[in-house]
């Protein structure tokens, strides 16, 4: 037989790879990022780029090179003089249309392979965003024994969980939402209960507190009997009451309370975005007449522009070749900066002008007229990719005759009443929360008797519908609302 030789070798193998330039990564960014944040980004650029120079803010507008439609200023960066950058200008217009292209509307026929689109939409959403709630649950999923049905039913579980951590709809009522099997999801809700955070996946407060104790071990704690059987006189802080019902010391008590204190009320929250900022509205709606327009806040975004000094160097043809590649390359990045910003604000208003068709009801009228909407929706309307639409809303707001809003606030799932309308979930939680403002305090709403409300009112939802939204809004049962 022949001898076998075991040894390197090279072969040569032809793939395709899509991979996000620098640039395009900047772009991504300048869309995702708020007002003030832009601001900080915008004047770190000016730091790096010497061809950037920043315009006063009460300057005429910028034309599409940066420069400012003043009498005597600045020229074309591919206009006269300066036909030794025509080639790099088509090449950055080109590069522009293939990434608004490829990377903003998504063709129709997408990446190569499921696999390709999946490390596509991981290396999107990690460009700029710390890890969500969502993907490090999915991480601790893909490393535990599950069934193929049981993953799509941990996929749908995850993607259910309010920002507390919570999931707040039975499995039974996700089976009849959905096509999966109720036997994985309820295989798959055990096993998002064991995940870290402690408390994760449970359906209130009451499973979330017992669960934590369960897995430090301490399920048949005092702790945990307090919380099992006397979860009414705890959320009230009855300390002598608990004692005498549980048979134990006032202090025993104190010291089981003690370490409840100490458990996570909410285990999701410390994936939630620090909240405590300064908000400046990205866009302003003025109302016009019976219509609304859109302005958009320039007020913290620096206008700049191409300097003439350097384009003029290279025209002057007395630079060294790697002097001129310098200049070539930070003039490719002005450019592309100055085009993104744009084409962010452009996105921006777009965007903001089909919410306003959409819910010109809410403009007009205010809360209680919210529709539902959903990204998907508005994306189809604008012609870009959902994730466009995710990462232009990201953080920002919008305001409004009724008040400044994030513009996740416009994107709700709701009901379809008995009339045929739709209602916003949003809207039927402030009709909750009149209802049991305007109540009498000697005999408060049960939500049975705020769910027979709402059907006269045309809005047909479940006696726990309205309990779980009553939590939410964090208000109280009837019998601890009572007072004498």
């Amino acid at each position: 037989m022949p001898e076998r030789w075991q040894g390197l070798q090279q072969v040569q193998k032809q793939t395709q790879q899509q991979v996000l330039a620098p640039q395009l990564r900047q772009s991504l960014k300048i869309l995702q990022v708020p007002a003030l944040d832009l601001q900080t980004t915008i004047r770190e650029e000016l730091q790096n780029n010497p061809l950037l120079e920043e315009l006063p803010m009460k300057t005429e507008n910028l034309d599409n090179n940066g420069n400012a439609d003043e009498p005597g200023g600045d020229t074309d960066a591919g206009g006269s003089g300066n036909g030794e950058l025509e080639p790099d200008l088509a090449m950055l217009r080109e590069l522009t249309e293939d990434s608004r292209d490829s990377y903003y509307n998504q063709s129709a026929t997408g990446p190569h392979t499921s696999e390709d689109a999946q490390r596509r939409q991981h290396f999107f959403d990690s460009l700029v965003s710390e890890t969500s709630l969502q993907e490090y649950l999915m991480e601790q999923a893909k490393l535990s024994d599950c069934s193929g049905g049981e993953m799509a039913a941990m996929q749908y579980l995850i993607g259910s969980l309010d920002d507390r951590g919570f999931l707040t709809v039975s499995p039974e009522d996700l089976a009849a939402y959905s096509d999966i099997s109720l036997e994985d999801l309820q295989n798959a809700s055990e096993l998002l209960k064991s995940f870290d955070p402690p408390g994760i996946g449970c359906r209130d407060l009451r499973e979330c507190l017992l669960q934590q104790l369960k897995l430090q071990g301490r399920g048949d704690s005092l702790a945990a009997s307090i919380i099992r059987d006397h979860f009414d006189l705890l959320m009230r802080r009855r300390i002598p009451e608990i004692a005498r019902k549980a048979s134990v010391s006032v202090t025993a008590a104190q010291d089981a309370l003690q370490e409840i204190a100490g458990l996570d009320p909410s285990p999701g929250r410390r994936f939630a975005e620090d909240t405590n900022r300064v908000v400046v509205p990205d866009v302003i709606v003025h109302r016009d007449g019976d219509d609304f327009t859109v302005e958009m806040n320039n007020d913290y975004i620096p206008r700049i522009r191409i300097s003439n000094t350097y384009k003029n160097l290279i025209a002057s043809g007395h630079l060294s070749r790697k002097e001129k590649e310098y200049i070539r390359e930070k003039l490719r990045n002005g450019k592309f900066l100055i085009s993104s910003i744009e084409q962010r604000q452009q996105t921006i208003e777009r965007i903001s002008k089909e919410i306003i068709k959409v819910q010109k009801d809410f403009f007009r009228e205010g809360l209680s007229k919210l529709r539902p909407l959903t990204m998907t929706e508005i994306a189809q309307a604008v012609g870009v990719h959902e994730t466009t639409v995710s990462r232009a809303i990201a953080n920002k707001y919008i305001k409004t005759p009724h008040g400044t809003f994030e513009f996740k606030y416009f994107f709700t799932p709701g009901y379809q009443s008995e009339d045929g309308s739709s209602v916003s979930n949003t809207t039927i939680k402030d009709k909750i929360a009149h209802l049991i403002e305007e109540e009498s305090p000697r005999k408060p709403l049960s939500d049975q008797e705020i769910a027979n409300i709402l059907k006269e009112k045309n809005i047909n939802i479940a006696r726990r519908t309205v309990a779980k939204y009553r939590e939410s809004l964090g208000i109280l049962p009837a019998k601890l609302r009572r007072r004498f």
